[in-house]
C-alpha cells in the first residue's frame, strides 16, 4: 500500500500531535490507520461510494440502480453488492448453475449455491479459533448465507431456513444477530460497523421493529449467543484466509439435523426456501 506521508499525519492529528505520542503510541496509531485504509479500499472495489451520503441521497439513486438492493445474490448477475453497483467486470448475464444432487445435505449447497461464502467461513473461523462452543460457531457459519435468496431481513429468512435442523438457541442467535449489529456493546468490544456509514446513510437510525427486536434479545438469556455472532461477524475480508466448508463438517454433523430426504424434500415448514435456492431458474 503506497503511504502519503502528510495524509497520514493528517489523519492521525496532525504533525504536533504526532511528535507528542510515544514510539509505541505512534505504531498503534500507524497501524489503525493502514488498517482502515486496507478495509476502504476493499469497499471501493465493492462498488462503495467515494465519500459517505445520507439516507436521503442513498433513497435518490434508488431508480439509477439496475436492481434493488435487497435482491438475493442468486437471482442477478452483478449488482448485488451491499451498493447495488455493477462494478467491472461483472459478467451481463448470470451463469449457468451446476445441478444439486437429489439428497442434497448442507454441504452441497455451500459448495453449489452458497459459493465462495468466504465471509460466513472466515466469521465461523474466527469463532471457533476464539474457542466459542460449537453452536455459536455454527450461528456464525450460517448468519448471512440466506442472503443468496434475500438480502433484506436476513436475519429472519435466515432463521426460517434453518430452524427445522438447528436448536433453538441457534436459529434466534442467527435471527437476532441483524438487530444488534447496529448496537454497540462495550463489553465485548463491539462497536458500530463504519462500513454501515456507506452502506445505510450517516445519519441512518434502525426502524421501529429493529430497535423493537433489540431490546428483546438484549434482555433475552440468548443475548449472547446472538451478540456473539456479531462480535465475529467480519465487515472487511482478507483475500488470503481461505477456510473450506469441509472444515465444519464436525460441527455440522453434531448440531444440524439433516433430513435423509435431502434438504428441500423433506415436507419441512422451510422446504420450499431450499427448493427455490436450488433451482432459482423456475419461471414460476
Amino acid at each position: 500500500m503506497e503511504i502519503q506521508r502528510q495524509r497520514v499525519l493528517s489523519a492521525l492529528g496532525g504533525s504536533l500531535a504526532v511528535e507528542q505520542m510515544d514510539p509505541e503510541a505512534r505504531a498503534e496509531a500507524l497501524e489503525e490507520y493502514l488498517s482502515n485504509e486496507l478495509d476502504y479500499s476493499a469497499f471501493v472495489r465493492f462498488g462503495a461510494p467515494s465519500i459517505p451520503m445520507t439516507v436521503s441521497e442513498l433513497e435518490a439513486q434508488i431508480d439509477m440502480r439496475p436492481l434493488r438492493r435487497g435482491i438475493g445474490t442468486l437471482f442477478a448477475s452483478g449488482g448485488t453488492n451491499p451498493f447495488g453497483n455493477r462494478l467491472p467486470g461483472e459478467p451481463v448475464n448470470v451463469s449457468r448453475l451446476a445441478r444439486m444432487p437429489a439428497r442434497a445435505t448442507l454441504l452441497d449447497f455451500f459448495r453449489l449455491r452458497f459459493a465462495p461464502a468466504t465471509h460466513v467461513l472466515q466469521s465461523a473461523d474466527k469463532a471457533l479459533a476464539a474457542g466459542y462452543p460449537e453452536e455459536i460457531v455454527l450461528a456464525c457459519l450460517l448468519h448471512d448465507v440466506a442472503q443468496s435468496l434475500m438480502k433484506a431481513d436476513h436475519g429472519w429468512w435466515a432463521a426460517q431456513l434453518f430452524e427445522p435442523y438447528v436448536s433453538r438457541k441457534v436459529s434466534f442467535a442467527i435471527r437476532y444477530h441483524q438487530a444488534l449489529r447496529f448496537y454497540p456493546d462495550p463489553s465485548v468490544g463491539y462497536e458500530y460497523p463504519g462500513l454501515y456509514n456507506l452502506i445505510f446513510g450517516t445519519d441512518y437510525t434502525p426502524p421501529p421493529y429493529i430497535e423493537a427486536a433489540y431490546q428483546y434479545c438484549r434482555n433475552h438469556k440468548w443475548y449472547m449467543a446472538a451478540r456473539l455472532v456479531t462480535v465475529n461477524d467480519l465487515y472487511s475480508f482478507d483475500p488470503n484466509h481461505n477456510v473450506e466448508p469441509d472444515k465444519f463438517t464436525d460441527i455440522i454433523g453434531r448440531h444440524f439435523k439433516e433430513p435423509k430426504e435431502g434438504l428441500g424434500n423433506d415436507n419441512s415448514p422451510s422446504a420450499h426456501m431450499w427448493r427455490t435456492i436450488a433451482n432459482p431458474d423456475a419461471p414460476l
